[in-house]
Order: C-alpha cells, then structure tokens, then sequence
C-alpha cells in the first residue's frame, strides 16, 4: 500500500509532529506499507528521504491541478520511476492521509477548497482514498467553496473536524457528508526530554514563552494585537522571574517566528532561546516546563496534553476550541489583560486543583485519539473489502 501523507512538513513543528504521529500509527498497524509526501519549500528532498519517503511528483501549478495526467502514463515507466528514483505520482497512490492543520477556509483563500474537493472525487474514480484527519476548518462563505466541499466531502473515506466549530462550518456546507469529530490527535507521540548541552544549562524550573509571527499578520482578524503582542510576552517573561521560575524563548516555527524571538531577547536581558530540531524534542522540552505561555497551537497542545499549565493567544477559533477542551477557557489572554490579570491567571494555571483537571483531561483525550484511530484503519479496511479501495502492486 502506497499512502501519501499531506499537510506537513519539516519547518513548523506543529506540521512535522503531525507528521510523526501519522507514521508511527501507519507504520505500527501496516508495516509493509510504503510512504510518499510531495515537495514543498519547508520539506526539502534530504528531510523527506531520511524518513524514507517515495517522492510525490504533482502535476498542480498555480492552482491548476493537471494530476488527471498522471494516470496516462505507462506503467512500466513509472515503475522504472518509482525504483530506479523514488519518483510516485497521483496514480499510484492508494490511500491519501490528509493532516494539514488548518487549510480549508475563507482566511487561505477558496483554491484549497476547490482542489480538495476535486481531488477526492477524482481518486474515488479511481479506487483510491481519502482520509481527512482532525483539523480546524472554515468558515465557508463562498458558494463555490460549498459547492466543492458537498460534491467532495461524502466521497471521501472518513473527514474528522478538531472542534465543534470547525464541525458545524463543514456539517453548513456538506450537510450529506459523515462528518466525526475528534481532537487533535498529535497527544500520542512521547516527549523526548530534553538534555543538558555545554550551551545551554537548563534550569530545574523553567517556562517558556512560545511566540507566533501569525499574531502580528494579516490573517489575525483581531488588530489589537499587532499593538500588545510583543509587550504581552515580555510581561510573561518579567512576570515568570518573579515566580522564581526562568523563562525561556522556544521557536517552535524557525525561520518565520525567528525575528520575533529575536526581539524578546533584545527586550529581556537574559533571556535564553531554544530551537529543538525534532518534534519529540519540542514537546520535551514543553512536558518538562513548569508554565508555558504559548501561541502555537501544537505548542498549546503539547502543554495541555502534558498537563503543563499553558497560557494561550488566539489568532482562529481552533484555539478557543482547543482550551475549552481542557477545560482552561479563561487561559487565554486578550490583547488589553493587564499584568495584574496576567499575574493572577499564572497563579490559577499552577494550583495544584488546576493540575488534576488538565492531567484528567489529558488522559481522557489520549483514550479520544486511540479511538479515532481505531476509526481510521476500520474505515481503511472496510473500503479494500468492498473494493472501494483497490490497493495497486508497484
């Protein structure tokens, strides 16, 4: 079985955990199946290859989608393709695992939408699948876009929305569609806890202040923000001193948060930074903190699902969603909360009362993602017996 996963990458953290948790359920339940991801400017060839990814070559331009030629070509040279270069195209995938996050609606445009629906319709034609994992969705205003997601979303295997907001945008849009909900199910991979390096003496207590660039952009519909962000983190900072605890800058994206991270540290004297490489790792170093204050949603996720307090901002409603789950909706901060309200919140998260509900509500989300993923191979296996899925032989 060849299975694309789509969605990730190696950059954003987030994308790359969502990307462990695929391929140790994948790997675990269908050892013999076989892995591609297509090309992006954040999964270079090296990254994809050190996991042993076959190359995805697509036939999308612009938001033209061209993949429909792929079926066309001759087998033998895509067979030559696929051993001699690890090259795989659209025809030669069974099984589509989407992970992407948060792509589907009006704040990226209607492109994604459209190409999604036609993709899905497109590999049912063709005895493929498609697997839409937990992520946040929506909203949906476009009547081209709820067009694609009704025709698109009943033919695929399984569609999943990470909140009860993201539910209801696709349930509006798709209303033939089965539509489940779960959580985000990245709580099942294990933090890999953090070392102590010659550079970096980690302290025994410890938090860290998780910045995202999305704060001060264009797709933050809340433009208070762009004036209080920055003075929101550096109060985090003071304020987490004088708990005895020292705070910590994590990059939790690279590149794009580095100019943010690298404007706390000009405005805190000692401020330390971290940019853990692996995923594993981020999360280590989020379960062995003592207080997060975080703008990453997988960030958040890690805390919470580590039962680590975690103050949280919000640039989509994937985040509201997210703290109401764990119970911690008054956790997220506004833009005007002042450093007497910050203060008293940082104190509330670390009571030990507040302990036991998030490590209660952690165990109970990890059982929630067991369960869908349980949903994910009945569905897979439920489609090859019907022979709605046919699994192609390289």
């Amino acid at each position: 079985m060849l299975i694309e996963v789509r969605g990730v990458q190696f950059v954003n953290k987030g994308a790359y955990l969502m990307l462990v948790a695929c391929l140790e359920q994948v790997r675990s339940h269908y050892p013999e199946a076989k892995i591609c991801l297509a090309p992006n400017k954040n999964s270079p060839f090296l990254s994809r290859a050190s996991i042993g990814a076959f190359q995805k070559v697509s036939f999308r331009f612009r938001g033209v989608d061209l993949n429909v030629l792929s079926y066309f070509i001759p087998s033998k040279l895509k067979h030559f393709l696929r051993h001699w270069f690890g090259f795989v195209f659209e025809s030669d995938i069974d099984l589509v695992i989407d992970a992407s996050g948060f792509a589907y609606g009006d704040q990226w445009g209607g492109r994604n939408v459209r190409l999604l629906g036609a993709e899905i319709r497109r590999l049912k034609r063709h005895k493929a699948g498609y697997i839409l994992l937990p992520q946040a969705f929506g909203p949906f205003s476009k009547p081209a876009d709820k067009q694609a997601l009704a025709q698109g979303l009943p033919q695929a295997l399984l569609v999943c929305a990470r909140d009860e907001q993201s539910f209801q945008y696709l349930k509006d849009s798709a209303p033939d569609a089965d539509i489940q909900q779960f959580a985000d199910f990245t709580n099942l991979v294990a933090p890999r806890l953090p070392e102590v390096s010659a550079s970096l003496q980690q302290p025994q207590r410890y938090g860290l202040i998780i910045p995202n660039s999305a704060m001060l952009g264009p797709r933050n519909r809340n433009s208070a923000w762009r004036e209080h962000y920055v003075h929101q983190l550096i109060t985090s900072a003071t304020l987490m001193r004088q708990l005895g605890i020292i705070p910590i800058v994590l990059n939790h994206e690279g590149e794009a948060d580095a100019a943010l991270c690298h404007q706390l540290l000009a405005a805190v004297d000692g401020l330390q930074l971290v940019s853990p490489a692996h995923p594993a790792e981020v999360k280590g170093w989020i379960a062995a903190a003592t207080l997060v204050v975080c703008s990453r949603f997988h960030g958040c996720v890690s805390a919470l699902s580590s039962g680590v307090p975690c103050i949280g901002t919000s640039w989509s409603h994937k985040y509201e969603m997210l703290f109401a789950e764990y119970e911690q909706q008054d956790a997220l901060i506004k833009p005007e909360t002042s450093e007497t309200e910050l203060s008293a919140l940082f104190a509330r998260v670390m009571t030990e009362e507040n302990l036991q509900v998030l490590q209660q509500r952690a165990a109970f989300w990890k059982i929630h993602s067991d369960d869908l993923w349980q949903l994910v191979f009945t569905k897979i296996q439920q489609a090859i017996d019907s022979g709605k899925v046919q699994i192609k032989r390289a």
